[in-house]
């Protein structure tokens, strides 16, 4: 797994049904390279800390494959990468091989795979269309949390490594799937 892409945003203003709110989903590519700390990207902003960063939140893998499916049903839509909110933007991340616990090596920090991200209107404001959100939701393409085991640098062209397997425990796609049950998106 290649990273494509590394992806930060700043604190942006947005309103939402008359109502004004803060989002740091409009990440765009950089060229630098990213530190990856223990509670999310260092310089990217994390407006809403109930749902996105933390610990177990710290850092978002999405796939770039995932990409493909979504430009079908948004042809109009300009796709940029870290479109979907992701830090890390991955040419081939599947939620349905990886599970919570698996780890990696990528640049020189350490990731846990750890939780799915489960979308929210956010995501609709990006695409300007919230039909996205249910799109999303009626998927297994939710990209995986992780949690920085050892922070460091990472860039454009690294790749992930699988450090150790736990094929124990449930993949994010099965975590994803038990959620969207219990929501009954």
């Amino acid at each position: 797994m290649k990273i494509i892409s590394t992806n930060i945003g700043e604190r942006k203003e947005i309103l939402w049904k008359g109502k004004k709110d803060t989002t740091g989903i409009f990440k765009f590519s950089v060229s630098e390279p990213i530190f990856l700390d223990s509670e999310g990207v260092r310089g990217d902003a994390i407006c809403d800390k109930k749902h996105h960063g933390g610990i177990l939140q710290a850092i978002y893998g999405y796939s770039l494959k995932h990409y493909e499916y979504f430009k079908k049903m948004h042809p109009n839509t300009k796709f940029e990468m870290g479109m979907f909110g992701e830090n890390l933007t991955i040419d081939d991340l599947d939620e349905t091989k990886i599970h919570q616990g698996d780890t990696f090596k990528v640049g020189n920090a350490i990731l846990e795979a750890t939780v799915q991200r489960n979308p929210c209107y956010k995501l609709g404001v990006r695409f300007n269309d919230i039909k996205i959100v249910k799109q999303f939701w009626n998927t297994t393409f939710c990209g995986i949390y992780f949690k920085v085991i050892k922070t460091g640098f990472v860039k454009t062209g690294d790749t992930l490594e699988q450090l150790k397997s736990c094929t124990e425990n449930p993949t994010i796609a099965d975590l994803y799937i038990t959620e969207r049950n219990a929501k009954q998106v």
